[in-house]
């Protein structure tokens, strides 16, 4: 047996890494191809057998990956984004969530025709919105601020509430005898006591790793490891006090960790990030291969129905409700309304739950997954196609954002910035180097200590305000990820990079790979260096007339501002000659 569940484990990690990679390549979800895959593998041609392979340890298996999953999107909340939207976000995870488990119940049992205990389990269940899906989505479509914030940060946080819901209405089924009836004053009551639980584990624990981060009490080769098992051990030890709690638990650690001063979690971030990927692979994959492909096969008119109640319906009144007295423009509504895919935590939901009615006979359970199934693809698909059309339509997606994001908060890159900050533009620094970073913000510039490769900057980056990169570090190879990297969420025409050299000589690279090459042939990292080591400054040139423009053939120009108030910056390929109207900024050497 031990030759099958090998061959097993490699199909269903290389199915899942080739979906990953294939949706990278064609800019589509990669849910969507995670569960086609988990379906041919499954149950069309048979290659895997879950239940087989895993037996009773499938469903802690995936319990245990939904935790690490909901910790790692609590690394990427950052308390100050909820500032303008706190009052709306408390309400779309509470009320929001009631309004939203009233009417989808009611939905699948009139529509459906389920059961009535079930269609209020499946309501439950469809509670949860999918943050694996929401933030990709987030980062393509580049949002205002605002209402990137609320949908990233419900995405999260409704996961270990709807995840209780659903567990208590189970306790209430599996609890109640022949006859069982549901008490919502328990289930309020179990729903507070549930996530009081999880949030006490959840800051007890991050606050004690944050200290043995801090104290150096971890050698620097465990600090991943130590992070993973305390995850693990807070989930463990919040499902012993309350069931289910163990989710909140591992979000709010998340929480804690992305939030707090004192030590440097990037290095557990990156970890997280990608342990993240792979587990959300193996689930899709497992989970859909489970799926009994006969029943999926035979949906008909009411499930679709049922499908755009909740997205036409259900969804748009919850956050009405939740927006009651908000801030928020009809607009910004109508996006967030627009905006609920289904993921791997309803999915894993859906699943664990109907297994543990099936070995008590209750019938029908198998819809519950079915249904949830259809909810995860249809939700994933409406929403992929729409939701960037939509937020352009109304506004609420900056075609041309003139924010600058440089690539190394160094000393002529601090001034570079400063340069452009005087001129009016947004500029964000990005540096590994702590000391430069606290330099830039000494000067009042916005910068951020960590790697631009890091997949944890995007978000803590406005992207939606950001319209180019320079990435001005001295090394090349870094500059020209950095361009690949962001090429695929700015567009290729908005990526900039230094000359690359080496050895003082410009050195042979393939053009394919670079973004454009900025300000002249002869124009590297250390010329610039030693410009501005010597006091080259700065100069402004408002462009009246031709005879303004600046003939020193000293001078550098850097870059150049339109009348409407936008950037031009020369590059290699592509020099540009200030028009009148326009101001030119040159970087005068000091001796001229």
């Amino acid at each position: 047996m031990a030759q099958p569940i090998v061959v097993g484990l490699a199909i269903i990690l290389g199915l899942g890494i080739i979906a990953q990679w294939l949706a990278w390549r064609f800019k589509i979800p990669s849910i969507l191809l995670l569960l086609l895959f988990g379906f041919l593998a499954g149950p069309v041609f048979g290659l895997i057998h879950p239940n087989e392979m895993f037996g009773e340890l499938l469903f802690p298996f995936v319990s245990l990956s939904v935790a690490i999953i909901l910790f790692e999107g609590g690394l990427s909340l950052k308390w100050g984004e909820t500032e303008e939207v706190r009052g709306v976000l408390r309400l779309l995870i509470s009320v929001g969530a009631f309004v939203t488990w009233v009417l989808a119940s009611l939905a699948a049992y009139f529509i459906l025709d389920m059961e009535a205990l079930l269609a209020i389990l499946l309501g439950a269940v469809l509670v949860v919105t999918g943050p694996t899906v929401v933030i990709p989505l987030l980062r393509q479509i580049r949002p205002s601020r605002r209402v990137g914030s609320i949908l990233k940060w419900e995405g999260i946080l409704i996961d270990p509430i709807g995840a209780t819901l659903a567990v208590l209405v189970v306790e209430a089924i599996l609890g109640g005898g022949a006859q069982p009836t549901l008490n919502f004053f328990h289930i309020a009551q179990g729903i507070v006591v549930t996530l009081l639980v999880g949030t006490a584990v959840g800051l007890v624990a991050g606050w004690l790793l944050v200290e043995f981060l801090r104290r150096d009490w971890i050698a620097p080769f465990l600090e991943t490891a130590v992070a993973l098992m305390m995850v693990l051990a807070a989930f463990a030890l919040s499902n012993e006090f309350a069931a289910e709690s163990g989710l909140m638990a591992a979000t709010i650690m998340g929480i804690v960790l992305a939030n707090q001063k004192k030590a440097d979690v990037r290095h557990i971030t990156a970890f997280k990030e990608e342990l993240g990927v792979l587990l959300l692979s193996v689930l899709f994959i497992v989970l859909a291969a489970r799926v009994n492909l006969s029943a999926i096969s035979g949906i008909l008119l009411p499930e679709m129905a049922f499908l755009a109640v909740l997205i036409l319906v259900v969804r748009p009144l919850a956050v009405w409700v939740s927006a009651i007295g908000s801030k928020l423009s009809n607009r910004e509504k109508l996006f967030v309304a627009a905006l609920a895919p289904r993921g791997i935590v309803a999915v894993a939901v859906a699943s664990l739950f109907a297994l543990e009615l099936e070995e008590v006979g209750f019938a029908g359970a198998d819809q519950l997954v079915n249904i949830t199934f259809l909810v995860v693809v249809g939700t994933v698909v409406v929403y992929s196609l729409t939701a960037s059309p939509l937020a352009r339509r109304l506004g609420l997606v900056q075609e041309h954002p003139q924010g600058v994001l440089i690539v190394g908060a160094h000393n002529w890159a601090r001034q570079m910035a400063l340069t452009l900050q005087e001129a009016g533009f947004e500029v964000w620094l990005v540096d590994a180097n702590g000391g430069r970073v606290e330099i830039a913000h000494h000067l009042g510039l916005t910068a951020i200590h960590d790697s631009i490769l890091s997949d944890a900057i995007l978000d803590e980056l406005p992207l939606e305000r950001i319209g180019r990169i320079l990435a001005l570090t001295a090394n090349s190879e870094l500059n020209t990820l950095a361009c690949l990297r962001f090429g695929e969420w700015l567009g290729d025409d908005h990526v900039y990079q230094l000359m690359p050299v080496r050895d003082d000589a410009p050195e042979q690279v393939d053009e394919n790979l670079l973004g454009w090459l900025l300000f002249g042939p002869e124009v590297s990292y250390n010329l610039l260096d030693r410009l501005y080591y010597n006091g080259a400054r700065a100069v402004c040139q408002p462009i009246t007339e031709a005879a303004d423009i600046f003939y020193e053939p000293a001078a550098i120009l850097l870059f150049v501002i339109t009348a409407e108030h936008r950037l031009r910056l020369p590059t290699i390929t592509h020099p540009i000659t200030p028009r009148t109207g326009e101001t030119a900024v040159y970087l005068m050497p000091p001796e001229a």
